[in-house]
């Protein structure tokens, strides 16, 4: 029962209730074999058996009635203790200092220093991070691939296993950007070597696709990859992260109920604000949303952004903002605190 009452408060009722349903015929076969057990004379003469090997069958059928129904009580459990990425080089990629916190932790203005967080963690600045930032064990699971979604092609990176993840991460590049800039691992202060290996080690999976525009058909193209996604782990929870101009497709997918449906979260990294996100349908189904920008970014200012997540905060939304004090446009990119990030929205 201690399991049941724990579910309820992070798996859906509908869900839960589903997952009842499922173990009731499992606990009525309890029953019926018990009452088997206690007249194995009359089942075997009935089916024309021995006595001993009526009761024998009973017994096997009885224990598999039994371990079927604790497998799907101990998966309650299981989502019941939620999704969790387990740490990985957490002390050279958390955020190096707070300058401030407010709104109860959901928004955070982190200490940047381009001397610090640029040149002393890059070999090369800007172009090669320092080799203690990055593992390539995930090239073992990494593929460039591409894929026929409803009769298009999509050019995309790939790592981790395609079926049966625990979580899926998109990332979508911005103006001029294809899948090779999610790839790299030695760029943006190997952060996203990092994601590569969050996904590896916890199970998931992670994309980087190559849109080629941030249009209709851009737009189709996302929302055929989260399909894609959605049909090979069943039991997936997929963000999609959208960076500068990429952001339109974030904005663009959040007004499409079924694709809504298929989200965990939205995070948007130095992205466009959206003053129409309240019509959306990820809005009605308070999608999580993370919000991360540089205070100086000179192509979309961060106030703008902050409007709309102070707008949302006060009606009770679950939105986080991480501002980058002195931070410019690609900020975000490099310094977004992935596992900090994810998990936020996976506890939403």
């Amino acid at each position: 029962m201690s399991v049941m009452v724990q579910a309820t408060s992070i798996i859906d009722y509908g869900v839960l209730l589903h997952r009842i349903t499922l173990i009731l015929p499992e606990i009525d076969c309890l029953c019926e074999y018990r009452k088997a057990l206690r007249g194995t004379n009359r089942i075997g003469k009935t089916a024309g058996l021995p006595e001993r090997e009526s009761g024998r069958m009973s017994t096997i059928h009885l224990k598999a009635a039994f371990f079927s129904a604790l497998t799907m009580v101990a998966g309650l459990a299981f989502e019941a203790q939620g999704l969790e990425l387990k740490p990985y080089k957490d002390q050279l990629f958390a955020y190096p200092g707070l300058l401030e916190e407010g709104e109860g932790g959901a928004f955070l203005t982190v200490d940047y220093q381009e001397l610090r967080d640029i040149n002393k963690r890059d070999e090369i600045p800007e172009r090669r991070v320092r080799s203690r930032y990055v593992s390539l064990a995930p090239r073992r699971q990494q593929a460039m691939e591409t894929l026929s979604l409803s009769g298009r092609p999509l050019d995309v990176l790939r790592v981790g296993e395609a079926e049966n993840a625990r979580f899926a991460v998109i990332f979508v590049h911005g103006r001029g950007g294809d899948r090779r800039l999610g790839a790299n691992d030695f760029t943006f202060g190997g952060n996203f070597n990092r994601i590569k290996n969050l996904a590896v080690e916890n199970g998931g999976v992670y994309y980087a696709p190559s849109i080629k525009t941030f249009d209709g058909e851009g737009v189709a193209d996302l929302s055929a990859l989260i399909n894609e996604i959605a049909a090979k782990s069943p039991q997936v929870q997929i963000v999609v992260s959208c960076a500068s101009m990429g952001s339109i497709l974030c904005w663009s997918v959040a007004r499409e109920d079924k694709t809504v449906g298929q989200l965990a979260g939205m995070m948007i990294m130095g992205g466009v604000s959206d003053a129409d996100y309240s019509r959306s349908a990820a809005y009605k189904a308070r999608l999580p949303l993370f919000f991360s920008h540089g205070s100086n970014d000179s192509v979309y200012a961060a106030d703008e952004q902050k409007t709309l997540f102070n707008s949302l905060l006060a009606k009770g939304y679950p939105a986080r903002f991480v501002l980058f004090q002195t931070g410019s446009h690609g900020t975000p990119v490099r310094m977004t605190d992935w596992r900090d990030s994810l998990n936020w929205i996976f506890k939403q």
